[in-house]
């Protein structure tokens, strides 16, 4: 795995567990009472989207270690993951 892939495969993981985190503990508009004109009683009052940044990183980085130590160690390859196209393909005969 090169430094490209590395990085596009740790921004996968971070963006995925963003989207997990961001609607945890969220206290929308109609929670607080307060809503702003323009916006849905479901918008949040108080996003605390760079909180939610940091823990998604602290989450990210542990799950990417394990998934990048995985593909380093070859413990599971490209041949592993295509199983299913080998098994729909037959094998030919080099006599």
């Amino acid at each position: 795995m090169g430094i490209t892939s590395g990085i596009v495969l740790f921004m996968v993981i971070w963006s995925m567990v963003f989207f997990i985190v961001l609607p945890l503990r969220m206290v929308s508009q109609g929670d607080t009472g307060e809503i702003v004109p323009g916006t849905h009683s479901s918008a949040p009052a108080d996003a605390q989207v760079g909180r939610k940044a940091k823990i998604t990183t602290m989450w990210a980085v542990p799950i990417w270690c394990v998934i990048a130590g995985v593909i380093l160690s070859g413990a599971i390859t490209v041949r592993d993951i295509d199983m299913f196209n080998r098994m729909a393909t037959p094998e030919v005969s080099r006599d």
